[in-house]
């Protein structure tokens, strides 16, 4: 499978608040290899993009705490690195797109130029060659270079947000942490987005992780999918395993809830109830409460992690037992 370039080991991040604990990733377990795009996939406050900051190290630290857990980046422990030494790998080695381009930009600096000093503080250039980088960036991006000099208001929010990917993708970083990259963007940009970042992969092995809620996204970016519940990888492998034999009850309720053309039904069968609580995580599996086939075990024991065929990994008390698969691939239908 090549390289290892990144190998997260039992992840626990909490936020501390006034009178109670978020507790918002629970014992994370990933791997990344160079050259792989990795999925992760789930709903809004299931931990995914904690855990991409975590790997960035730009938690806000309080409330968030790091409670446990390992972050190996090409053999350097992200956790045990100083400020200074995660500032030289932090933009240049690993860039992340923000999901929120409104917070991600300086108001008061020229779009410009914060491309220009992203380029700047990792490589040895003239400020002249910076500018003209900056200038190309934002050309690849879609916008013309005569807009260098303007301030993030004078832009759209779909603007701001190809300004945030061109400052993440400035210098060339081997791994790319893409927070949901194309959520503020029309269709026809999405597309030349993906394409950049793909193209961006395959120029120079860059390892992407894709946080998105689009599964037809990742059924065309990525090579692995990491399934994401209550702060907890639910269920973790390739393309295959993930669209073609779905195990875990949540998954199987994701692609439950997609609208199908050619099945002639009127409605969607969506996931009943809600995330759960973060703040009173209870024992047993959390997503028992909405689950159909829970069980009293589900209640009151943690399903152990269990690999029910080579590189596919589910966290559930039946995974064992043989589940029904998809009559064809489910990557035809989105």
């Amino acid at each position: 499978m090549g390289e290892k370039i990144l190998d997260i080991t039992g992840l626990k991040v909490e936020y501390h608040t006034d009178g109670a604990i978020i507790y918002a990733v629970n014992g994370v377990n990933l791997s990344l290899y160079k050259g792989e795009t990795l999925g992760l996939v789930g709903e809004t406050g299931a931990g995914k993009t904690t855990i991409a900051r975590s790997i960035m190290r730009i938690l806000q630290t309080p409330p968030a705490k790091l409670c446990g857990g390992s972050i190996n980046y090409k053999g350097q422990e992200i956790l045990d690195l100083s400020e200074k030494e995660m500032r030289r790998i932090r933009g240049n080695k690993i860039a992340m797109i923000f999901q929120d381009p409104m917070t991600a930009l300086n108001p008061i600096e020229k779009v410009g130029f914060q491309i220009a000093e992203t380029i700047a503080v990792h490589n040895k250039i003239t400020k002249a060659e910076a500018e003209k980088r900056a200038c190309d960036m934002l050309e690849m991006v879609g916008i013309p270079m005569e807009r260098y000099g303007e301030y993030p208001h004078q832009f759209s929010g779909g603007m701001k947000q190809r300004v945030v990917i061109a400052m993440a993708l400035a210098c060339n970083p081997e791994l790319l942490l893409a927070d949901e990259p194309t959520t503020a963007l029309d269709v026809t940009i999405q597309a030349q987005v993906l394409e950049m970042i793909q193209n961006l992969k395959e120029k120079l092995g860059t390892s992407v992780i894709l946080i998105t809620h689009d599964l037809g996204v990742v059924a065309s970016c990525c090579d692995s999918v990491a399934v994401i519940y209550g702060g907890q990888v639910v269920e973790y492998g390739n393309l295959e395993h993930i669209f073609d034999h779905p195990t875990h009850p949540y998954t199987i309720g994701l692609f439950n809830s997609l609208p199908k053309l050619d099945s002639g039904e009127t409605r969607l069968k969506p996931i009943k109830g809600l995330m759960p609580n973060m703040k009173e995580l209870r024992p047993g599996c959390h997503f028992c409460e909405r689950c159909n086939d829970a069980r009293e075990c589900c209640k009151t024991l943690s399903p152990e992690t269990v690999e029910i065929s080579p590189g596919h990994i589910v966290k559930c008390h039946f995974a064992k037992k043989e589940v029904e698969s998809w009559p064809h691939s489910l990557k035809s239908n989105i």
